[in-house]
């Protein structure tokens, strides 16, 4: 058998075509980790009260601001809402509407008060915490009589006590629902990848992949790369 030098048309092609599967090898493990990496997970939502407010009979807008500092006018409704929502611009709005004379049609007017249409909107069973359901009926509405510099807030505890509020003075819970938690996350699972790779645990700030798959992935392209180093010497 004729040996081939090291340096012939031959030998040159075996190296090539070595070096291309090294290559590809590499090139494919950097695309798996990219992968990884990328993999999207579920938004989380947030379990709160949001605060609707109508002005004068038109229809539900999200409050610009707290009902701790918003002070509706005489003729308003003001509504609060129980559900699991990811941004303010998809949060359930009260199914009841902001009917002022329905709620406060039977409440005479009176000097040094304005009088404010509450509803409040407990949700569903689906944004109930775990352990919690919604008290029954799922809507109650009332007129609050208040004074005229009253907010959104006071206009509520006239006719929704008991009301719990956390350190941060946010809302957590109207007529004692939900009994625990405040704004809390409501958290989901990631994505799986396709790569058997993503089925490791990740770290604690969630999102992507374990410190785990990208050292073993970078060891595969520490490899590969040195590999297509010694393949191009031997050319």
């Amino acid at each position: 058998m004729t040996a081939t030098a090291v340096g012939t048309p031959t030998a040159r092609t075996t190296t090539a075509r070595t070096t291309a599967r090294v290559a590809g090898a590499a090139a494919g493990a950097l695309l798996t980790l990219a992968g990884i990496a990328a993999a999207p997970a579920h938004a989380a939502g947030y379990r709160y009260w949001s605060y609707w407010e109508s002005d004068g009979g038109k229809p539900w807008a999200y409050a610009t601001q707290g009902p701790a500092t918003a002070r509706p006018a005489d003729g308003d409704a003001v509504g609060f809402r129980f559900a699991v929502s990811q941004e303010a611009d998809d949060t359930a709005k009260p199914t009841a509407a902001p009917d002022f004379a329905r709620i406060c049609g039977g409440v005479a007017a009176k000097d040094g008060t304005k009088r404010i249409a509450v509803v409040v909107d407990f949700g569903g069973p689906a944004d109930a915490p775990p352990g919690e359901a919604p008290p029954t009926p799922r809507v109650t509405t009332g007129c609050a009589q208040v004074r005229p510099d009253a907010t959104g807030a006071e206009a509520l505890a006239a006719v929704a006590k008991p009301l719990r509020y956390d350190s941060g003075a946010m809302l957590c819970g109207i007529a004692g629902y939900p009994a625990r938690g405040c704004g809390e996350e409501v958290g989901e699972e990631p994505t799986a990848a396709a790569s058997p790779a993503a089925a490791n645990k990740q770290d604690d700030g969630g999102g992507g992949p374990s410190v785990g798959a990208l050292v073993g992935g970078a060891a595969v392209l520490a490899l590969g790369g040195a590999a297509v180093w010694k393949a191009r010497r031997r050319g």
